[in-house]
């Protein structure tokens, strides 16, 4: 059965998309021009969720916290990408372009913990997503994804000035653009990693490379007994650039992910799931493939980081400049889209939240992306909690 979709989108679409922005979130793929044609028609700008669906997440998604008043907890930094908390409610913080790992906590000054010395960033490659192992208190692993000279890498390491990365994944080809490189552990305890397909779009299809797809290994790099394709650490493919991972509290999985020049993506993620790249772009309308939950017009969006909290998908927005707010319920049903923040603060890359349930948001504005940076940043924003929100 043809899967509902959400479209989050304006009355106008692409025309004249260029006039404020350098389009480096969508670089040519060697298609030909123009968007690529889905074998069903793309949602029209309607709510096509089931009947009577409003009565449970219609709601203002982000009820939950005080938009309006943040708290900046860290300004002047350099493309803050990866952000993942440490036990004591710290924050490790990667800066994309120096290779570098800072630690954030409110009230006190950043400082920097480690610098991985093989980065080599540039374009949207280098130090990318962090995570932090579910058992840090006793086993002090970092893990991180990044670009060297030659690859696309997952590492871990234990926090050092320079420290000894463990090579969990390596060799998966890299690009100046599309390298994915958002890591997060899911409520199994394994890790996942979204990769890009660092711009050869058939990549995507081809179960023997891991470029495009959501990886999913073990905490020691090892390929799970349970995975859908035996001893491959593949999860889900047919990607084009996912940078969001998260889960709901029913441990349903969700990615964001960056389409061509004519639909992004939220994605349910499902194993073994073909989400249809580059043959489809958006709704496919074909079983082969799995329809996105959501869909947004590039300028809309660009969806980079991705949290839930309380029943409500929060997604970070690069060229929209703005952050999703998207109710799900108790059933994995999404709701309709709601845009806070659009334009306060620039582009948005990173969203998490913090161990005491406060809303952390980073920019991505010093990057040659169309956004003139603030005096102060790059920045992290802290949203507070204000009145408990009832849950999924």
């Amino acid at each position: 059965m043809r899967r509902r979709i959400v479209a989050a989108a304006a009355a106008v679409l692409a025309i004249g998309f260029g006039a404020t922005d350098a389009r480096a979130d969508r670089q040519p793929t060697g298609h030909p021009a123009g968007p690529l044609v889905a074998t069903a028609p793309q949602p029209d700008l309607v709510d096509l969720r089931p009947a009577g669906f409003e009565r449970h997440v219609d709601r203002r998604a982000a009820v939950g916290y005080d938009l309006a008043n943040p708290r900046v907890v860290a300004s002047g930094l350099a493309v803050p990408w990866g952000l993942a908390f440490l036990p004591d409610g710290s924050a490790l913080v990667a800066q994309r372009d120096l290779g570098t790992i800072l630690r954030v906590r409110p009230g006190r000054p950043a400082q920097q913990v480690a610098r991985v010395a093989d980065v080599v960033a540039g374009g949207e490659a280098g130090l990318l997503g962090l995570a932090v192992s579910p058992g840090y208190r006793w086993d002090r692993w970092v893990y991180a994804a990044y670009t060297t000279a030659a690859d696309i890498r997952v590492v871990r390491f234990r926090l050092a000035a320079t420290p000894v990365p463990q090579v969990l994944v390596s060799g998966i080809p890299r690009a100046t653009f599309h390298d994915g490189g958002r890591i997060a552990f899911g409520p199994d305890g394994m890790l996942y990693v979204g990769v890009g397909d660092a711009g050869v779009p058939a990549r995507a299809q081809d179960l023997t490379s891991r470029n495009g797809k959501i990886l999913r290994i073990r905490p020691d790099g090892a390929v799970p007994a349970d995975n859908p394709f035996p001893g491959s650490p593949v999860y889900s493919y047919g990607h084009r650039n996912v940078q969001g991972l998260a889960w709901d509290r029913h441990g349903r999985m969700f990615a964001t992910e960056f389409g061509q020049s004519t639909w992004d993506e939220v994605n349910r993620i499902v194993p073994g799931g073909n989400y249809g790249w580059p043959v489809v772009e958006g709704v496919a309308g074909d079983s082969r493939f799995r329809d996105p939950v959501v869909v947004w017009p590039p300028a809309q969006a660009s969806p980079s980081g991705a949290a839930f909290a309380r029943g409500t998908l929060y997604v970070a927005a690069l060229r929209g400049t703005r952050l999703w707010t998207i109710p799900v319920d108790a059933a994995g049903e999404v709701g309709v889209p709601v845009a806070e923040l659009v334009g306060t603060y620039g582009r948005l890359r990173t969203v998490a939240v913090a161990p005491d349930g406060a809303l952390w948001v980073t920019t991505s504005n010093r990057e040659p992306r169309g956004v003139p940076p603030a005096a102060d940043d790059d920045r992290i924003l802290r949203f507070p909690r204000t009145h408990p929100q009832p849950p999924a």
